[in-house]
């Protein structure tokens, strides 16, 4: 158990960093640690007057802002638990989400609001819309409830009429063994389970975080990651929070187009991002450079190599806003010749590894000690990790000597179990406590973790070999064309669904039919890359991109 409780952090940080910007909507309003505390305030007199208690629930769904923000945090800071929805979930979905975690409150954009309705949620006595600050239905009656909400605005004005001071600031601290945040996923089975993850599985992540010093105090994130997921979460609201570090919330749709804007004007001083930005630079913009005949030429010269790779990072470092000492890259594998590349030139990345159920973090590495193709290195002292050995794994030998099997941890930051799922908690964990990841992989003798895939999607060979679709599946990513694809067995053939990529297909002016011949010639070439049981005996072309859970994970189960 982590001695230091996490509510604490909170509270110190806002009182230390008062003056210091926290959280900014992009091209919006900007609130100082004070501010924020001041309109926590607010919400915790409101909780008051509705009754609400220390451990119950209170769920949020909607855009990603500062007020989203400083809603979450006026829940956990009163005592009561936090319910995180994911915008992206269809309102039955989300419905059934909010019912099962048998929340009181609910806080949600109007806009998301009107696809739902009271009866699916019998159990919330008001529903709110945190960002205006308005009730949108009560129970107990709707404009008595707002008049409330009014009150205890009014209420903190009259408490405070000069303003809080940061020696005002004092939060019920919740034990940090006791549940803090119910966090759903949307896992690739169809079936969300709510993830219960205590005070100490925030403070195993922050612990570790602020000792190694990731992010410091008056540093700037920007977030464009949905902040409902437990990884961003974690980071740009838990850690940046505790540490003093200013927030720009994007809250658009991160497009390549507005990213690279938002990037120039925020300059962030550590990117939080997901492997598929870095992969869309590359492939979209720095691949067909390095294949050009000239560049080819260049970089078979030592000394003009150097100074190509100079280049090339300078741009990649410019174009992600010019002043981050290094970019965590977790929430899914990098693609390996991505890796390998930005390994080559000098470029600071990192690949970090964890899990809603470890709140999230199992692994990771500063980018100056990062090795390629590894996920970095389990959390020492706050997490260990082993791996258990498939009953079968004939060759399935790969880099590294260590053998394959399930990654399995234990430590500060695995969580409870899942809520009313006594079922799913036992498989959870193996009859000695460890938690079952469910990722295949290796690990070397410094710890350093590798991952191979799921082990759920793991394909059997003809020959018993194991096969990694998602090895294969990073090899098609980088095919000419590609957009994403999907490898599976099909009578006892491997082939690969391939959705490609139209945007970049129509801006070199070809047709459909003539970018698919490209990517149906490039088999042979994806073969000559792979195991003899691994080769991919046919490309079928879907137009449609895969249905994905609102994390962006293809729902593998739909293809056959």
């Amino acid at each position: 158990m982590i001695a230091k409780n996490l509510i604490s952090l909170f509270e110190d940080s806002f009182k230390q960093h008062w003056a210091l910007p926290a959280m900014t909507n992009y091209e919006g309003r900007t609130y100082t640690f004070g501010e924020m505390a001041e309109a926590i305030d607010e919400w915790h007199l409101f909780f008051a007057s509705q009754g609400l208690q220390h451990g119950d629930k209170v769920a949020l769904m909607g855009k990603d802002t500062a007020e989203w923000a400083i809603f979450f945090l006026a829940v956990i800071t009163y005592g009561a638990v936090i319910v995180p929805v994911l915008q992206d979930f269809p309102p039955a979905d989300a419905m059934q989400i909010i019912d099962h975690s048998e929340s009181k409150i609910l806080g949600i954009n109007p806009s998301l609001w009107e696809g739902m309705n009271v009866a699916g949620i019998p159990q919330v006595a008001t529903i709110l819309d945190f960002q205006d600050g308005h009730i949108l239905h009560a129970s107990r009656g709707t404009a008595e409830v707002e008049e409330q909400l009014q009150q205890a605005k009014a209420d903190h004005r009259t408490r405070f009429p000069q303003g809080m001071r940061p020696e005002d600031v004092s939060y019920y601290q919740t034990p940090n063994e006791d549940l803090m945040v119910l966090n759903y996923t949307s896992g690739t089975t169809g079936f969300s389970k709510g993830v219960m993850l205590s005070g100490n599985n925030f403070a195993g992540n922050l612990t570790f975080c602020m000792e190694r010093k990731i992010i410091k105090s008056s540093e700037t994130l920007l977030c464009f990651l949905p902040m409902a997921h437990v990884y961003s979460c974690m980071i740009n609201l838990f850690l940046a929070m505790a540490t003093g570090t200013h927030v720009v919330i994007l809250g658009k749709v991160p497009s390549p187009k507005i990213l690279g804007v938002a990037f120039k004007k925020v300059r962030p001083t550590v990117v939080i991002s997901v492997p598929l930005v870095l992969e869309k630079i590359y492939q979209n913009t720095l691949q067909p450079i390095l294949k050009s005949s000239k560049v080819r030429f260049m970089l078979a010269i030592p000394g003009i190599r150097e100074i190509v790779y100079r280049k090339i990072r300078k741009q990649l470092t410019e174009g992600l806003g010019g002043a981050f000492r290094q970019v965590i890259v977790g929430g899914a594998a990098l693609n390996p010749e991505v890796g390998a590349f930005l390994k080559r030139i000098g470029f600071p990345i990192t690949v970090g590894y964890g899990m809603t159920e470890c709140a999230p973090l199992i692994s990771y590495v500063d980018a100056r000690d990062w090795r390629l193709r590894s996920c970095g290195q389990v959390l020492h002292p706050y997490m260990e990790a082993r791996i258990a050995p498939l009953e079968q794994h004939e060759g399935s030998e790969g880099t590294h000597s260590e053998e394959i099997g399930e990654i399995q941890v234990r430590g500060e930051n695995v969580c409870m179990g899942y809520y009313k799922n006594p079922e799913q908690t036992k498989a959870l964990f193996t009859e000695d406590g460890w938690l079952r990841t469910g990722d295949l992989g290796t690990m070397d003798q410094d710890h350093f973790l590798y991952i191979r895939g799921r082990s759920k999607a793991m394909l059997l060979g003809g020959n018993g070999q194991n096969i990694y679709p998602e090895e294969i599946e990073a090899k098609i990513g980088m095919l000419p064309y590609v957009q994403e694809s999907l490898v599976l067995m099909r009578q006892g053939k491997l082939e690969a669904i391939i959705v490609p990529n139209i945007q970049l297909i129509e801006q070199n002016g070809l047709s459909l039919e003539e970018a698919w011949q490209e990517i149906q010639a490039q088999r042979s070439t994806l073969n000559e890359q792979v195991g003899s049981y691994e080769k991919i005996q046919r490309f079928e072309l879907r137009t449609e991109p895969f249905e994905k859970t609102p994390k962006q994970s293809i729902r593998r189960y739909l293809y056959k």
